[in-house]
C-alpha cells in the first residue's frame, strides 16, 4: 500500500531521499526527471511536496507543486495545507516502481489540489510514461522547451567579434549581482522562469558546487556598465557536458550583435575547461533564438514539455 502525504519544506534526510530518487531515475532514463528549480527548493517552504511512501516508509515517488498564476509556468508560493487554484508541478517515480499506477495517482492528487484552477505538469525529455499519463488524463501541450546541443571539438568554433569599446570580464561575487539583475530582468521580462529574479535567486546558485565566476562572462562598456552576459555551467552527471546556462543582452544594447559574440566566448571557455560537448535550452517558439543557435552549430536534441489541464 502506498501512502501519499503533503509536506512543505523537507528536512535534509527527506531532501536526500528525493535527490537519490532523481539520481536513480536519471540513470535509467538518461534525462533528469526534476528540474533545477525543484532541487533548489526542497528545503524551503515555498512549495508543497507530495511524498509517496510504501508500508516500509521507502520513498517511491515525489511531486513538487508551486502556485502560479493561470498559464504561467513559474511558481511563486504554495501553502501545503490549503488547496491552491493554479499551479505548476514536476514529479518522479522510482524506476522499479513504475507501471503500477503510482504516477497517475500522483497526478490525480495534484489535480485535486488545484481543483477549479489550472495545473501545468512538466515532462522532461518527453518520457513515454509521462506522455501516456498526460493523454489519459486529458492534458494538452502548453509549452515546449528544446534542448539543443553541439560538439566543441569536431565542429569549427569561430572567434567572438566584440564591438568597439566592449570587453569581456568574469563576474565578481559581491559586486556584480545588482547589475546582473538589472540586465537579466530587462532581457527576460517576458520569461516565466528567468524574469523577475531577485538577489536570493543568485545566492542560491552561487552556493551550488558547480558555480564558477570565471565561467560567468560579462560584456561591459568602457564605463564598466553591463551590456550582456553568458553564464556557463558544467555538469558532471549523468554525463560531463557544458551548458549555456543563461545568456542575456540588455535591451538597450540590442543592435550590437552581442548575442553571437557572447555565445561563442562562453563556448570557448567551456572548451578550454575540457568540455567536448555543450547544451542549452530554448523556447521552441522563440524563432530568433533558435535561428541564432542553429547558425552556431546547435541542433535539437530533445524536448521538455509542459502539459496543461
Amino acid at each position: 500500500m502506498i501512502e501519499l502525504s503533503w509536506r512543505a519544506g523537507l528536512d535534509e534526510s527527506e531532501a536526500a531521499e528525493v535527490r537519490a530518487l532523481a539520481t536513480a531515475a536519471t540513470a535509467v532514463d538518461g534525462t533528469a526527471p526534476l528540474g533545477e528549480h525543484v532541487l533548489l527548493h526542497l528545503r524551503d517552504d515555498t512549495a508543497a511536496h507530495l511524498l509517496a511512501r510504501d508500508a516500509d516508509g521507502v520513498l517511491r515517488g515525489v511531486a513538487q507543486l508551486d502556485v502560479a498564476q493561470p498559464d504561467v509556468a513559474q511558481p511563486d508560493v504554495a501553502q501545503p495545507d490549503v488547496a491552491q487554484p493554479d499551479g505548476v508541478a514536476e514529479l518522479a517515480v522510482r524506476p522499479e516502481h513504475r507501471r503500477a499506477g503510482l504516477g497517475t495517482r500522483m497526478v490525480e492528487e495534484l489535480l485535486a489540489r488545484t481543483d477549479g484552477g489550472t495545473l501545468h505538469v512538466w515532462a522532461h525529455g518527453q518520457h513515454p510514461g509521462a506522455v501516456a499519463i498526460a493523454e489519459r488524463l486529458g492534458f494538452t501541450v502548453a509549452r515546449e522547451l528544446w534542448q539543443m546541443r553541439r560538439d566543441l571539438l569536431d565542429e569549427p568554433l569561430p572567434a567572438p567579434q566584440l564591438p568597439a569599446g566592449v570587453r569581456l570580464r568574469p563576474f565578481v561575487v559581491g559586486a556584480d549581482e545588482d547589475e546582473f539583475l538589472r540586465v537579466n530582468n530587462a532581457a527576460f521580462d517576458w520569461h516565466p522562469e528567468q524574469g523577475g529574479w531577485d538577489v536570493a535567486q543568485i545566492r542560491l546558485r552561487e552556493a551550488e558546487p558547480w558555480f564558477d565566476p570565471a565561467g560567468f562572462l560579462l560584456a561591459v562598456d568602457e564605463r564598466d556598465r553591463l551590456l550582456g552576459f553568458h553564464w556557463t555551467k558544467v555538469h558532471t552527471a549523468p554525463e560531463p557536458i557544458g551548458e549555456v546556462y543563461v545568456l542575456g543582452v540588455d535591451p538597450a544594447a540590442r543592435g550590437l550583435r552581442l548575442g553571437a559574440a557572447l555565445t561563442l566566448a562562453g563556448l570557448q571557455h567551456l572548451r578550454d575547461r575540457g568540455q567536448t560537448r555543450v547544451l542549452l535550452y530554448v523556447e521552441a517558439d522563440n524563432a530568433p533564438a533558435v535561428r541564432l543557435y542553429g547558425s552556431l552549430g546547435f541542433t535539437r536534441w530533445q524536448a521538455d514539455v509542459s502539459y496543461r489541464r
